[in-house]
């Protein structure tokens, strides 16, 4: 399958970064989020980016002018028509993704792939409300898209074996590393993840260091380019937070999420799309 026009659902962090890499790799991309300033800033910020990488000599003009004449932001579905490959990156949460691959299952011609781009919810789960589920597959890219080139590739129960080999090819193809996983909760990198982040909150809960020095201890201690306090705000906590009350049902208090997470998600202190986590971004 040639995938020369697809669409992204949800225009945040994510799903902005989606559309970047795939209209970077040459299709032609159609933008939907609920939120039309979502959208707005999402595409705002793809072109900020292209520019940049345009003024640093790592994309001629041309390429740049290319992604951006093939950007469209769209106001339903129904505008969709033509596209070979969807991919959802809304809000982390079963029953809003449900209710997105309902609607698009009724609409898209069956030889449309359907993907989530979740980052820790079984993909069976998520598509039993579908009718066509050998069309469905999880594409768990990694933040930020652009520059993170694993994908993870989860399989659902009934997932076809050629949407497996369909969606593998065309993220090889826009310069992903597709890695194919088990269809389990969390899947390999955010379970693994997850409690990482899961034990730095502990720790500066426990008051066992601030939470500049854990971070630099875990960089420093384990070659990290990234501390497990940077990486819950980059994630955004109420994510995190979402991730570990649903591991936990499922796997058990392993995943039990702390006390000061649900805090700071609380006060809406959600890491660097709100300015403030465990770290300060104001002043940066």
């Amino acid at each position: 399958m040639d995938v020369k026009k697809m669409m992204v659902i949800g225009c945040g962090q994510m799903g902005a970064g989606i559309a970047q890499v795939c209209a970077t790799g040459g299709s032609e991309v159609l933008m939907y989020d609920v939120d039309e300033n979502a959208q707005k800033k999402g595409r705002d910020g793809i072109l900020k980016s292209v520019a940049k990488m345009v003024e640093k000599g790592k994309m001629s003009q041309d390429d740049g002018k290319a992604i951006e004449s093939s950007l469209k932001l769209i106001k339903s579905y129904d505008e969709a028509k033509g596209v070979d490959l969807v991919i959802e990156a809304a809000v982390e949460n079963v029953a809003i993704k449900q209710k997105i691959f309902k609607e698009l299952d009724s609409i898209m011609p069956e030889n449309v792939i359907l993907a989530s781009c979740t980052s820790a919810l079984p993909i069976t789960e998520i598509m039993n409300q579908t009718k066509h589920t050998h069309r469905t597959i999880g594409t768990h890219f990694h933040n930020p898209p652009i520059l993170m080139r694993l994908v993870e590739v989860a399989k659902g129960r009934r997932t076809s074996d050629q949407t497996v080999v369909e969606t593998i090819k065309y993220l090889t193809s826009v310069g992903k590393l597709p890695v194919p996983c088990m269809d389990y909760p969390g899947f390999v990198t955010s379970r693994v993840g997850i409690a990482m982040v899961n034990e730095g909150i502990r720790c500066l809960e426990q008051g066992i260091g601030i939470a500049e020095d854990i971070d630099r201890a875990c960089k420093a201690g384990f070659n990290w380019p990234m501390g497990p306090l940077a990486l819950a705000d980059l994630i955004g906590l109420d994510t995190c937070l979402y991730v570990l009350e649903d591991l936990n049902n499922k796997l058990g208090p392993s995943f039990l999420p702390p006390p000061l997470l649900r805090q700071l998600v609380q006060a809406g202190d959600l890491g660097v799309k709100t300015g403030r986590g465990f770290f300060d971004y104001t002043k940066k």
